[in-house]
């Protein structure tokens, strides 16, 4: 038996956290397209990991509950993290709603049940979600607080309600700062922890996808614009990500970390402002 680490969505952020954190763990990588955990597995295992790769849907409770029976196999879940989602050029309002509202409020509630004491686990959000107007505390108590299964119901969330699919991505992930705060509180019971980390133009496929996509210029604007003057590398979330994940990041839970290289503080104080 080893401990045991989920992976949610088998891309470059998810292997690159996993790499750093998975070594002597059964790893279960799960992804709606398996080939994709297929190939993340192959590359990790030719790399001395213990890969195996999994067929999930983070929009479907039946199958999140599925990936964790299979992790239950091989021992003790100690570990998770969550880069499963969808990107505001990739889905419509209703998917983005369903995987990235919903489906990671459903995963850190599912494992939260089954994670063992002294666990922890990360979940990626987004710049996004910081630029959004301020919702107030009566909506964010709903979004952090709201039976899963009640959660695409409120009002604020139907898709009439929403502007576009990049308003729904936003208020998504504006979701997950406030679902991490509150289930920070009930992992916290085992002596667990749970943070999110909201990345900004991060070199991956899907912000290539973004690129091509009808807002590309408005992204390759952002991090121009940027203090740092380029995007991330999925590497250096993993690096805030280790903080969180080991002992030294044993005073940290419930929190969401920005990392954007400034370009939300562009966006609110900078040349980015008026764009």
């Amino acid at each position: 038996m080893k401990d045991v680490m989920i992976v949610t969505g088998a891309g470059q952020i998810s292997m690159a956290i996993a790499r750093r954190m998975g070594y002597g763990q059964k790893i279960i990588m799960g992804d709606k397209n398996i080939n994709n955990a297929k190939a993340i597995a192959e590359v990790m295992n030719k790399a001395g990991f213990d890969v195996i790769p999994f067929e999930m849907d983070l929009a479907s409770r039946k199958s999140i509950l599925s990936m964790i029976d299979e992790a239950k196999k091989y021992g003790p879940i100690t570990m998770l993290i969550n880069g499963a989602g969808v990107s505001p050029s990739q889905a419509s309002i209703e998917m983005i709603l369903k995987v990235d509202l919903y489906g990671t409020a459903v995963l850190l509630e599912e494992v939260g049940k089954v994670i063992e004491p002294g666990g922890v686990g990360v979940t990626i959000s987004s710049q996004s979600g910081h630029r959004m107007e301020q919702l107030g505390e009566y909506k964010d108590r709903l979004l952090a607080m709201t039976p899963t299964e009640e959660l695409l119901q409120l009002d604020f969330l139907q898709p009439h309600q929403i502007k576009d699919t990049l308003h729904a991505y936003q208020l998504a992930k504006r979701c997950n700062e406030k679902r991490v705060m509150a289930e920070s509180v009930i992992w916290g019971q085992k002596r667990a922890r749970i943070n999110s980390i909201s990345p900004g133009i991060i070199v991956t496929p899907l912000a290539i996808d973004e690129f091509n996509g009808p807002r590309g210029d408005f992204y390759k604007n952002m991090f121009a614009s940027s203090p740092a003057k380029r995007p991330g590398t999925a590497d250096e979330v993993a690096n805030v990500a280790e903080l969180l994940m080991s002992p030294q990041g044993a005073f940290i839970t419930g929190s969401d970390f920005l990392i954007d290289g400034g370009a939300t503080a562009s966006y609110f104080y900078g040349s980015l402002q008026s764009k």
